[in-house]
């Protein structure tokens, strides 16, 4: 199993982390959310973090998910953010939303640089990629500036406008955007018997259609691998998946990989983590990768 944090991120820091939150620096911005995986302390303490702090997060009383956001300085409602590689050089879009999310998650960074390598390499003149649950779209730019046919989808029509803004700041263009449920939109894939050289999987624990229809991962993330099994273009590949699902191990992907493709070359599998400016790692979910592209 592998543990993978991203090395390259020059805007985006986890100063500490603990007490079931994160003190986290986004470009010129550094704010308080919190984090249910941060059971141990904090190194700084409270005052120092608050001194720090540009925003804060504090969930709604009665809601798991949304909150407020009170302001310490006059930042601005929006920001941009740079991740720049040798291989990459792509801006985002942050904003500080209901749900605590800014637009971006940094711990997946390591899959840009992933997509960026294989795409690089493959010796493919327009190989066609598509990103499913695919958000704010950082990972469509990734394939996107390394000349890939780019299909993302996703279910919500507002997220795909920040895509598309999040293109545009990138000097991107011709990304095929679909709002739409990501288990219709593959099922009619299969039927027309399309090849994707490359599969990105981000699908959340639950959620819906823009349809209302019912995403629930322990149900419905078997026939989703499976379907995507038929997708994958034979030669000449990549697939990434990401889970964020508390109760889900890499061994669950690792048995469903192996189960729907058999077989892969240069697989791993393991969880993706950052770790604060005193080592401690905090885990962000599990990962599982695969690709035939060797070098």
């Amino acid at each position: 199993m592998l543990l993978l944090t991203p090395t390259q991120h020059t805007d985006y820091e986890l100063i500490d982390s603990g007490g079931f939150e994160k003190l986290e620096r986004f470009g010129a911005y550094t704010l308080i959310r919190p984090e249910p995986q941060a059971v141990w302390d904090k190194s700084l303490s409270d005052v120092q973090w608050n001194a720090r702090a540009d925003a804060v997060f504090s969930r709604d009383k009665n809601s798991q998910e949304k909150g407020q956001w009170q302001l310490k300085t006059r930042m601005p409602e929006r920001w941009n953010m740079v991740y720049a590689t040798p291989l990459l050089d792509l801006r985002a879009k942050l904003t500080l939303s209901s749900f605590k999310h800014v637009g971006i998650f940094p711990e997946q960074a390591v899959n840009w640089d992933y997509i960026a390598h294989k795409l690089s390499v493959m010796p493919v003149e327009k190989p066609t990629v598509l990103n499913l649950f695919a958000y704010t779209g950082v990972a469509s730019l990734a394939a996107k500036a390394h000349e890939a046919d780019v299909t993302h989808v996703d279910a919500v029509k507002p997220v795909i406008n920040w895509s598309r803004e999040n293109m545009e700041l990138s000097s991107l263009d011709n990304i095929r955007w679909v709002v739409e449920d990501a288990m219709k939109f593959v099922k009619r894939e299969v039927r027309r018997g399309k090849k994707y050289n490359g599969l990105i999987l981000d699908p959340p624990a639950y959620g819906r259609g823009p349809n209302g229809e019912k995403w629930l991962l322990e149900e419905q993330i078997n026939e989703l691998i499976g379907l995507c099994a038929e997708l994958l273009a034979k030669e000449n590949h990549f697939f990434i998946i990401n889970l964020y699902s508390l109760g889900f191990s890499s061994l669950i992907l690792d048995n469903l990989i192996n189960s729907h493709f058999g077989q892969t070359t240069g697989y791993e599998s393991g969880e993706l983590f950052l770790q604060d400016s005193f080592r401690k790692k905090l885990p962000l979910g599990v990962f599982a990768r695969f690709s035939d592209i060797s070098t």
